[in-house]
Formats: C-alpha cells, sequence, structure tokens
C-alpha cells in the first residue's frame, strides 16, 4: 500500500510540475538589414551560442525570412520575452523592429549585411538571399 501511495505522489508531482511550464510563444521581428545568406549565417551562429550560454535555452527555434527581413522566434516566456531578443539582435549588429544596432557590433558586419542607406543589402541584379553553392 505504501508503495502504491508513494507511486501515485510521485506522478502527481512530476504532472503538476510539467503543467506549470510556459507554453513557447512565437513572434515575429523586422530585421531590415539582414537580407543576404551570408548575414543568416552569420546571425544564426550568434543565436546558438547566445541561446546556450545568456538566454537560459529561452529560443525554441527561429526561422529566417531573408526577403520580408524578418525573422520568426518561438521562445519560453518564462524564460525570456520579445525586448531580450531585440536586444541580442541589437548586440549582433542587427536592426530590430524600431531598435537600431549597437554601434561597435553593427561595424563588425560585413558591407553586405550593412543597412541600405549604409550601402549595404543585396545589389542590383544580384539577388543574395539564394544559398550559395559549396
Amino acid at each position: 500500500m505504501k508503495k502504491i501511495f508513494l507511486l501515485v505522489s510521485i506522478l502527481l508531482a512530476v504532472s503538476t510540475i510539467y503543467a506549470q511550464q510556459a507554453k513557447p510563444v512565437w513572434v515575429t521581428i523586422k530585421t531590415p538589414n539582414l537580407k543576404c545568406w551570408e548575414c543568416r549565417e552569420r546571425l544564426d551562429r550568434y543565436l546558438i551560442i547566445e541561446n546556450n550560454t545568456n538566454m537560459d535555452g529561452g529560443l525554441a527555434q527561429w526561422k529566417f525570412n531573408l526577403l520580408q527581413g524578418e525573422i520568426k522566434f518561438q521562445y519560453l516566456p518564462d524564460r525570456i520575452n520579445p525586448d531580450i531578443i531585440r536586444s541580442t539582435l541589437n548586440n549582433a549588429g542587427f536592426d530590430a523592429d524600431a531598435e537600431k544596432a549597437e554601434p561597435d557590433a553593427y561595424k563588425m558586419l560585413p558591407p553586405i549585411c550593412k543597412r541600405a542607406e549604409d550601402g549595404g543589402g543585396p545589389q542590383k541584379n544580384k539577388p543574395c538571399h539564394i544559398q550559395p553553392y559549396n
């Protein structure tokens, strides 16, 4: 009888823990200077490192739309929020919605990843949103 009671208690405790975890939420963030494959790879590497070190694994996944210059993030709201995601993008050198990139990080981006007004982005008749062949 004690074993059954202990088993039922453990199962209730485990189910309570899982019930309290927040469900992942999606947010779309505009990044106008994210239009090419090189920028995408650079930001992807940065997000993987930040998610594992500074964001407590709060980013579940992200999807790039290079033609629209936006990223859809699925995040865990009990760990991070959209402001933290925007700040992370800014620290990587990319604009996020209305927030401009950190100047020092922006300077380190390659020319193609810079804002259009700074001469960056896709060049005329040279689309860069298509994955290059290796």
